[in-house]
């Protein structure tokens, strides 16, 4: 049987209990439905697979315990940091992903990870008041990023300080919530949270994808391209940001907290 090898990896952090934790799985393709129970049983709000396809080259796909997502950021940072890591990938080589949402690249710079990601269209959106009092808050303004929601609140502390009710909010219909702010923070432009119960995943720790709309709302906002954020979950997270035209290139740091090997057979 192939070798699968899998690695816990914090995404967005180089602290052994920060950023986002994700497990990334290399080895052959398998069905959609092994790799829907592999992503259930690690748990974590996703799980990235890793097949070879080329030199520098990998399919990538992402699962969180319930559902296939397009688009994920903290998965393709740490498959990027595990294929250097592992010296499967050079380290001045650029990886090519293969994905739903595309080619996306990975590049190293220091001990930092680039990653260049679609940007993503914001438009105007009269969002239910009954969001906004799940979330605890009264938004300065909403917009539809894709099938998410981006909420501007006043401050950092508000953002903070939001109390969901999960049970209220899968009531209603979506795919998950962002919350935004300017940071107080010397050095950082802005702060955000995110909520996705509808996909299994109330409070996400950091969300790369996020700001691939995030990045063009406070680049316009603020009037800058190049931007620092924090995602400020109970774990944390930090990322370099650039608007450049139609992409957003982000960059993160990874840790990998232990490896080892996948032992059931291709059977079950």
């Amino acid at each position: 049987m192939p070798t699968i090898r899998l690695f816990h990896v914090n995404a967005f952090s180089q602290l052994p209990f920060g950023g986002n934790p994700a497990v990334v799985v290399l080895g052959p393709v398998q069905p959609d439905a092994r790799l829907q129970a592999m992503a259930a049983e690690f748990n974590l709000s996703e799980t990235a697979f890793l097949t070879p396809a080329g030199a520098a080259c990998y399919q990538l796909r992402w699962f969180t315990p319930q559902v296939e997502v397009d688009l994920c950021g903290h998965g393709t940072l740490a498959a990027a940091h595990v294929l250097w890591q592992t010296g499967e990938v050079a380290p001045q080589e650029v990886i090519r992903f293969e994905t739903r949402s595309g080619v996306l690249l990975a590049r190293r710079e220091g001990e930092w990870i680039q990653l260049d990601f679609p940007r993503i269209p914001l438009t105007p959106l009269v969002l239910d008041p009954a969001y906004g009092a799940a979330l605890g808050c009264t938004p300065r303004q909403t917009l539809a990023a894709g099938a998410k929601f981006l909420l501007e609140l006043e401050s950092e502390e508000e953002v903070r300080g939001l109390v969901p009710d999960f049970h209220a909010l899968r009531a209603l219909p979506g795919r998950g919530l962002m919350a935004t702010a300017p940071s107080s923070r010397a050095g950082d432009d802005f702060v955000s949270r995110y909520f996705a119960p509808w996909v299994g995943v109330d409070e996400d720790p950091v969300t790369g994808s996020n700001h691939c709309a995030l990045v063009p709302f406070w680049a316009e906002r603020l009037g800058k391209r190049e931007l620092r954020a924090r995602q400020i979950s109970a774990r944390c997270g930090e990322l370099k940001l650039v608007l450049q035209g139609d992409r957003v290139l982000m960059s993160g740091q990874a840790l990998t907290l232990w490896q080892g090997e996948w032992l059931l057979p291709s059977t079950l």
